[in-house]
């Protein structure tokens, strides 16, 4: 199983990128998905994340001017933000839980970090 994730970039403050994330390989289902940031001396914080269902969860700082979606047929999430600020400036990891057989039990994955530098 792997995540691939694209659409970091460096853009001004109150500018828009959007993050995509892809799960390919062989699994029997993926749960929750979401995307976890970490900012240099600092800890991976969660951004934002989005269950099966569709039920998302914000971290307060995003609130507002960050959008969550997945395409389930697709195995896909992505991150729309608005409005970036100076310190939205980190490295943005995609995370999936996805269960790889009915047999096992789901487990945590990551994606390898895509950089986001939000700088007039």
């Amino acid at each position: 199983v792997q995540l691939q994730a694209s659409g970091g970039g460096l853009v001004q403050p109150g500018e828009s990128l959007r993050l995509s994330c892809a799960a390919s390989g062989s699994f029997f289902s993926i749960n929750v998905m979401g995307w976890y940031r970490q900012a240099p001396g600092k800890q991976r914080e969660l951004v934002a994340t989005i269950t099966s269902g569709d039920n998302t969860n914000y971290a307060d700082s995003v609130k507002g001017r960050f959008t969550i979606s997945r395409d389930n047929a697709k195995n896909t999430v992505s991150l729309q933000m608005n409005s970036l600020k100076p310190e939205d400036t980190a490295v943005y990891y995609c995370n999936a839980n996805i269960r790889v057989s009915p047999l096992y039990r789901a487990m945590n994955y990551w994606g390898k970090g895509t950089q986001v530098t939000v700088s007039s």
